[in-house]
């Protein structure tokens, strides 16, 4: 890189701390839901599941306890489902005062939970939701950044912890390569490394449960209009794949300080675009039986919703067939958090329980509603 790409670089970092501050001005207290207000295609129906403040990213224990992130409130939630019956049984605090908790991931009995700068651990915490052990630190070096430093988290088929590491900013370059990428490691934390790079921030991945293949949302960045860039759905389907950011936005749009540095044909481009500024969050596969078949393996997408777009978009559920390409490959599954351009309700993240209800959480409300399928129901929301 010559003297005049080093400066541009540091002119729009400063630029960048200045546009990114990072306010959400839709984001608020819990507050009272209407899920009437929700509408689904028919034959679906939806319930509120449990009121949990700033719920965010969702991790359901083959136990039937589902686990709950935030960010803001800086706690750790599980809401068990002791009897089996589908419906939560009560809301319990893990641990509090941690460092914007978001991600949360279970394996072999240990709740693992991302804060900012690191990964801890809870070992067979299913037995102790009364009684939690101390965590355990599994890996402390990653940066205390705030700025897009909430994570989520989601162990692989490989059995390594994926962990993100967003951009520290709306569009710049750093000198720890790690930024703007998805990490991996091993569960105990060791052998960490850059799985994929180019990524500005995402908050949600998932494994097709066929393939293997890694896919995951990624948000755009701010700033250059109402329309653009899209915000991404994007297939890692090896290690070292770089995908764009900060040179490239979408499958075509060069960003004006580094597009003409690298030009977006040397970037792996993403799978589908979304919609421009929707902030499309956390994504799963969906692997149950209780929905039509028409549904089996298709990706449920959360959109957190536009915060700084002239007429807001998002603030619903996508569906997105993996097989498919162009605005045929996506369908409004569940909407209505958004009325007459004011958000009641911003998804964050989905999860497929057991019975294959399918779980949404919402942090502005702090709520985790359940969707379920009748056949014969003629009601498209309760």
């Amino acid at each position: 890189m010559n003297f005049s790409h080093l400066k541009r670089y540091v002119l729009c970092v400063s630029a960048a701390a200045f546009f990114c501050t990072g306010a959400h001005p839709l984001r608020g207290a819990a507050q009272d839901v209407s899920p009437e207000k929700i509408s689904l295609p028919a034959g679906f129906r939806i319930q509120v599941y449990a009121r949990v403040p700033g719920a965010r990213s969702l991790a359901y224990a083959p136990s039937g306890t589902l686990y709950v992130g935030s960010r803001g409130e800086g706690k750790v939630y599980a809401v068990p489902d002791a009897d089996g019956d589908f419906q939560a049984d009560e809301v319990v605090v893990l641990a509090e005062e941690l460092f914007m908790p978001n991600g949360v991931a279970v394996r072999d009995g240990d709740l693992y939970v991302a804060e900012v700068h690191r990964v801890i651990k809870f070992p067979q915490i299913g037995k102790r939701l009364k009684n939690p052990p101390a965590p355990e630190v599994v890996n402390a070096s990653f940066p205390r950044e705030t700025h897009h430093g909430w994570k989520f988290i989601q162990f692989g088929p490989d059995g390594k912890l994926y962990v993100p590491l967003g951009a520290p900013c709306n569009v710049c370059v750093r000198q720890d390569e790690r930024f703007a990428s998805i990490l991996r490691m091993d569960p105990d934390g060791s052998a960490l490394e850059v799985f994929a790079r180019g990524i500005r921030n995402t908050v949600g991945f998932d494994w097709h449960p066929q393939t293997g293949v890694l896919w995951f949302t990624d948000n755009g960045r701010d700033w250059l209009g109402d329309d653009r860039p899209p915000d991404e759905l994007n297939r890692a389907p090896e290690k070292g794949l770089h995908f764009g950011f900060p040179f490239c936005h979408g499958k075509s749009v060069a960003d004006p300080y580094y597009g003409d540095i690298r030009s977006c044909e040397q970037f792996t481009p993403p799978v589908l675009e979304l919609g421009p500024h929707v902030a499309a969050l956390g994504m799963r596969f969906y692997t149950g039986e209780m929905f039509p078949e028409k549904y089996r393996y298709k990706i449920f997408i959360a959109e957190h919703g536009s915060w700084n777009r002239t007429v807001p978009i998002g603030y619903r559920v996508m569906a997105a067939d993996p097989e498919k390409r162009g605005s045929g490959a996506l369908e409004v599954f569940a909407q209505g958090w958004l009325q007459n351009g004011k958000a009641w309700g911003r998804p964050v993240d989905v999860a497929v329980a057991a019975d294959g209800a399918l779980l949404i959480s919402d942090d502005h409300s702090g709520t985790v509603y359940r969707v379920t399928y009748e056949q014969d129901s003629g009601n498209e929301s309760e």
